[in-house]
């Protein structure tokens, strides 16, 4: 029944998408703050009305935070704490009762000490002291064992933390509190699943958590397989099996749900994710087909999941991580979930850190001097791209960035190939910096620094101690180590 009129409802849900997609940002802003919750007394009463039962379960999706991801070496734990905040300010105002975190908390398996400390706050923080679940599961960017590292205290507030695909919240079950009027508890659990029964709910929620099974973690099936395309099939199919297996918990009574951390055959990338290999994407069709919601992590780009055949989402990352995420809003996602009826899925649109801009400037450096003079973008991060017959002058970079400190990256298109390319005669008696400097100029259009220069003769002289001295003169003998 759940599965039918899932598919009943898919065009009016892309038509919604496809509308708040293409809206303006600014648009969005002022809806979502004059827009009141779709909070309805017979759905979901607001928190802090005592013992009420509410009908609906309400959760919120997020994933792949990367907390101490940079761009280009600029640090963005600042956005990445306005997003927290951002994040536990819906938490709060959509009177959230669950939230699924899908996987890449963390940029690295060792994350820094400030991006641990912001984890910590933020599950902290919108567990609201123990009156709001919280289910987190490691990505292909997380060390499970690090993750979970903290799972004694924080599973006594209700924050349940799954790093292996076979994880057990049973292990620390016992620490699940019911003191509290409103607080989780995990009612029974196994390998890859768990009930919670949450506070001033009728129903309960089974979740299937399918933290990140990489290749090394199913490796006793795959490892008889050698072709790729029999590896593909065999990785899908284990998924398969497991989900079928892990499904059977799911009830008639219960909010059925899935947290899980995957690529799936229809997703659509960018350049921020790490790609988990042709032989890790999962069929869509493979999925459950009982559930109430599919939380997803690892793709960038918010997206449904057209051919599963129960409601599933990709959440994406809260801020744009690569200037390949320019084209589309960040989001999370609230659902509302009752047993027996299709769930309510809405976007709610997140404001935090800077957009990522790209500028073309096809006609030349003063073009783009006069972008910067105006105040172009300047809130934002930017690439840019100039047009030009020859190189860029060092004088010239750091004007643009001083008139636009949020220039990250500034790209030279040679079009005179003349100016552009360094002829085999050019580099006959040469010296071996000048030909290092022709060789940058060429390969990126700008002058080589100062700096870069002397460590490049450091790096030669160190190479070449004890050669024959003609070798630092240039010329034919040179050439292979300059191309």
């Amino acid at each position: 029944m759940i599965m039918n009129l899932h598919f009943s409802h898919i065009l009016v849900e892309e038509y919604k998408t496809a509308k708040a997609f293409l809206e303006p940002r600014a648009t969005r802003n002022a809806k979502r703050a004059t827009r009141p919750n779709r909070n309805t007394k017979d759905l979901h009463e607001p928190r802090g009305t005592g013992q009420i039962r509410r009908k609906a379960m309400r959760i919120l999706h997020t994933s792949d935070w990367h907390l101490g991801k940079t761009l280009e070496n600029i640090n963005r734990i600042e956005e990445q704490r306005q997003f927290i905040d951002e994040l536990c300010g819906i938490a709060e105002s959509e009177a959230v009762d669950l939230v699924l975190v899908a996987g890449d908390i963390f940029d690295t398996y060792n994350p820094s000490s400030a991006a641990e400390e912001l984890f910590y706050d933020a599950v902290d923080r919108l567990n609201a002291k123990g009156t709001r679940a919280v289910v987190v599961i490691a990505g292909n960017h997380d060390s499970p064992d690090r993750l979970c590292a903290a799972s004694p205290l924080a599973y006594k507030n209700g924050i349940v933390l799954l790093g292996y695909p076979g994880s057990d919240a049973a292990v620390y079950g016992a620490y699940s509190r019911e003191g509290h009027p409103r607080s989780s508890v995990i009612l029974q659990a196994g390998p890859g699943w768990l009930e919670l029964k949450l506070g001033g709910l009728e129903h309960s929620a089974v979740i299937i958590a399918l933290p990140y099974p990489s290749e090394s973690r199913l490796e006793q099936l795959l490892s008889i397989e050698s072709q790729e395309d029999k590896l593909q099939e065999a990785y899908s199919d284990k998924i398969a099996e497991l989900l079928r297996h892990l499904s059977s918990n799911f009830r008639e009574d219960t909010v059925n749900l899935v947290v899980s951390h995957l690529y799936l055959r229809e997703g659509m990338t960018s350049d921020s994710e790490r790609q988990l290999g042709g032989a890790l994407v999962v069929d869509p069709c493979l999925l459950p087909d009982n559930a109430h919601f599919i939380a997803l992590g690892h793709l960038h780009r918010p997206q449904r999941i057209k051919s599963s055949p129960s409601p599933a989402y990709y959440s994406g990352s809260p801020i744009a991580y690569s200037f390949s995420e320019t084209d589309y809003s960040k989001l999370v996602y609230i659902v509302d979930a009752v047993p027996g009826k299709v769930s309510e899925v809405k976007e709610v649109y997140l404001n935090s850190g800077k957009q990522l801009k790209q500028w073309k400037a096809k006609n030349g450096i003063e073009e783009a001097l006069r972008w910067c003079e105006e105040g172009r973008d300047p809130n934002a991060w930017i690439d840019l791209e100039i047009h030009t017959d020859r190189a860029l002058t060092l004088e010239e970079q750091k004007r643009l960035r001083e008139l636009n400190p949020g220039i990250i990256n500034i790209r030279p298109v040679v079009t005179d190939e003349k100016d552009s390319v360094i002829s085999f005669e050019s580099r006959e008696g040469k010296r071996i910096e000048e030909l290092f400097k022709d060789y940058y100029r060429y390969k990126t259009g700008m002058e080589a620094a100062e700096e870069m220069l002397e460590t490049f003769i450091e790096v030669v002289n160190g190479d070449f101690e004890g050669e024959n001295e003609e070798m630092l003169l240039g010329g034919e003998d040179i050439e292979t180590q300059v191309s």
